[in-house]
């Protein structure tokens, strides 16, 4: 070694070790910072949940009793002959539209008018002998106070007379039912509807005593539905009753459309002991035939409207071994599970929320099943509880 080298009291070679280790040390202190700040900001970023949410907001909510209805026609004629003979001509379109008076069919008119022509003609005669027998007591009653005529005479007279009136008015009778019997031949719908199939052809007999009939007239506008409801709601239905008309809708099997809406108008006077159900029985206009008689529909009957309550989206409820809960949106952005008392009931995509949340609290209602309390989450959107549609009134 050289004098400098030992001077200093290091070798070369320990410096250059030292030089290494310190460059080592640096490169490892590096390395070892980068993911400490990683890992630090990863969690975040793991934790962070995309969500939808909605507002707690307060709205009127309706109260709705739902069942499954029937459409049954206000009025349904089996159109039939009140008289024998032969159809001649049907002045109808299956299906078509027809007023109450409107001609459906021609039956033969022959027969009844000869038979109208011979009445008219036999009272014509009796009034003729009428006449001339009132004319011969007229003169019996001149001569009887001059004891020209005798007592007797004077007396089959009257009777004559009596007799004769008598006829007339049964020849005037014969007439009426002549008449009645000519009008018969021409068939008439007695309500407005709708006609169906056509249930006899041109040309064949139809008889009085018939009971195929030529056609059924059913009446569309308005129209019944006949629903059914567990007995237990019957005070309510009557409570409802008692407050003012009920509203009733129509919706499709399918609960997409409202088909109709109308009016509860009555409630059966004995409960089904079969099944322990009531029958009710509501009217609706019909204007656009949106109802068939037979065709089976949901009947959403309104009880009440419960005003300013506090509502959430159906979708924000979740079901827990503990009951209802949803989870909430605090001001830092984790969410938390909050219990709710609810009366269980949704009406249009809306549950009425009873206790557990604030009116305008954030409740989550998408990706629930990502969630756990003090996840962190960033709203999409927010929106209000689904809108609980119009009353049925």
């Amino acid at each position: 070694m050289s004098d400098v080298q030992k001077n200093n009291g290091f070798s070369w070679w320990q410096i250059e070790w030292l030089v290494v280790a310190t460059i080592s040390v640096a490169g490892v202190l590096v390395w070892l910072h980068r993911p400490v700040r990683a890992v630090a900001e990863a969690p975040t970023k793991a934790q962070s949940v995309s969500v939808q949410t909605a507002v707690a907001a307060r709205m009127n909510v309706p109260q709705y009793l739902e069942g499954l209805g029937t459409v049954q026609a206000f009025n349904t004629v089996t159109i039939t002959s009140r008289v024998e003979g032969q159809l001649q001509s049907v002045a109808f379109t299956e299906g078509q539209e027809v007023k109450q008076g409107d001609l459906l069919a021609q039956i033969d008119q022959r027969p009844y008018q000869a038979a109208l022509d011979l009445a008219t003609a036999t009272k014509a005669k009796d009034d003729a002998q009428l006449e001339n027998a009132r004319h011969d007591l007229s003169r019996y009653l001149i001569l009887q106070p001059k004891n020209l005529t005798s007592k007797q005479t004077l007396d089959t007279q009257k009777s004559l007379v009596a007799q004769l009136e008598a006829q007339v008015k049964a020849d005037q009778a014969n007439i009426d039912s002549a008449k009645t019997q000519l009008d018969y031949t021409s068939i008439k719908s007695p309500i407005s509807g709708r006609t169906g199939v056509r249930l006899v052809d041109v040309g064949n007999n139809v008889h009085s005593t018939g009971s195929t009939g030529i056609v059924v007239v059913t009446q569309m506008q308005p129209i019944s539905l006949l629903l059914t409801l567990p007995e237990d709601v019957l005070a309510q239905v009557n409570q409802a009753m008692a407050a003012g008309p009920v509203g009733v809708a129509a919706i499709s099997r399918d609960g997409t459309t409202t088909l109709d809406k109308g009016a509860l108008l009555l409630v059966d006077n004995q409960i089904d002991q079969t099944t322990g159900t009531i029958r009710l029985k509501a009217t609706f206009p019909n204007a656009k035939n949106t109802l068939w008689p037979g065709q089976f529909v949901n009947a959403r009957l309104l009880l009440q409207v419960q005003h300013h309550v506090l509502t959430i989206p159906a979708a924000a409820a979740q079901r827990g071994p503990d009951g209802i809960f949803t989870y909430v949106v605090k001001p830092d952005s984790t969410v938390e599970v909050r219990p709710l008392k609810t009366n269980g009931a949704e009406v249009d995509g809306a549950i009425l929320v009873e206790g557990g949340l604030i009116e305008g609290e954030h409740v989550v209602i998408s990706n629930q099943y990502r969630l756990q309390p003090g996840v962190m989450v960033s709203e999409e959107e927010k929106t209000k509880p689904a809108s609980t549609g119009d009353s049925p009134k």
